[in-house]
């Protein structure tokens, strides 16, 4: 091997290490750490430690902060200024209606469900009102069983992790299945009940797509009396996109030349060609994993890499990536 080779081999080393730290880094930044989750196959962990209060002023500002959603962040305000009542009321000893913070979230994927959820329970933790403010993510896998009594067990122990903070179901409508043996009205029915036994001290949201999210509460008379807040999440226009993309692009310390920033938007725009197999923020993401990518790529070809060079993404990073982009429709591929 000569000297250009073993260059190049070390710079596809350090490229290869900083891009993988950063998407890490990036993804938690601006999607949020990952929720605890709940696998099918997996043993519950240990409960949530409490989490010291955060000020709500301060969560309220984060929110506002978020691109889009305007609708969702009107409601979320008007929940959190009713869950302040709620609380002082409590503090000074006065009577409370009976308020459920339980939860519909409706939208495409990508649109900031799980986003919203984990910062209500930040919310409801500030407030008082839940003594943990984590978030536990499941699906239908993380509830039900495929054995009669087990579902029960099952769904009691991802309740019993997220005491304290948010059980979120995310497509919860896959719980009602047709058949006999299915067991997801089973899941339904411990959860309810486990919902009742801990509503002190437990918030469950519910998340899907429009209209089986309808016929999902509908399901259960159970269901619709607990669950009565609804919120919707629009699908991001182009421009909100590509504000993610942008953001992302800030927290990674990248900058992007004026050709390259519309390569970008032409490229988002082509490829969201449907909201719901592009996944909206999702499909931000993996655009702008790819043109990481093809940045790496590019760099590994130079004799020499300089910091300049390694916070720079050019047009021919965008492209390139628009190229090998699979996904996209042949008419749309420069």
């Amino acid at each position: 091997m000569d000297n250009r080779d073993e260059l190049i081999r070390q710079q596809l080393e350090t490229i290869g290490t900083l891009v993988n730290n950063n998407l890490r880094r990036i993804k938690d930044d601006f999607w949020g750490a990952p929720a605890e989750k709940q696998e099918s196959k997996e043993e519950p962990k240990s409960e949530a430690q409490e989490q010291p209060a955060e000020k709500i002023e301060d969560i309220e500002s984060e929110l506002d902060r978020l691109v889009g959603l305007e609708g969702v962040k009107k409601e979320v305000h008007n929940l959190i200024n009713l869950a302040r009542v709620y609380a002082l009321r409590k503090e000074h000893g006065l009577p409370n209606v009976e308020m459920s913070l339980h939860m519909v979230f409706s939208g495409n994927p990508g649109t900031g469900k799980t986003t919203i959820a984990r910062l209500m329970a930040r919310v409801y933790r500030s407030l008082g009102i839940l003594s943990k403010g984590h978030l536990v993510e499941v699906d239908r896998s993380g509830l039900v069983a495929g054995y009669i009594g087990q579902t029960a067990v099952k769904t009691a122990e991802a309740v019993k992790k997220a005491l304290g903070g948010v059980l979120f179901i995310d497509e919860a409508y896959a719980l009602t299945g047709k058949s006999e043996s299915d067991y997801g009205g089973e899941a339904i029915e411990t959860l309810l009940k486990l919902m009742e036994d801990n509503r002190d001290d437990l918030v469950v949201i519910v998340a899907g797509y429009d209209g089986l999210m309808q016929e999902f509460v509908e399901s259960n008379p159970g269901l619709s009396s607990r669950f009565n807040r609804y919120l919707h999440f629009d699908d991001y226009t182009v421009d909100e996109m590509l504000k993610i993309f942008e953001l992302q692009l800030k927290k990674g310390q990248f900058l992007l030349t004026d050709n390259a920033r519309a390569a970008v938007r032409d490229y988002i725009e082509a490829s969201n060609t449907s909201s719901i197999s592009f996944g909206n923020a999702r499909g931000v993401r993996n655009i702008f994993e790819r043109v990481l990518v093809q940045q790496a790529n590019r760099l590994a070809c130079a004799k020499s890499v300089s910091r300049e060079m390694l916070l720079e993404i050019s047009e021919e990073d965008v492209l390139a990536a628009r190229r090998e982009d699979t996904k996209l429709p042949e008419s749309s591929v420069l």
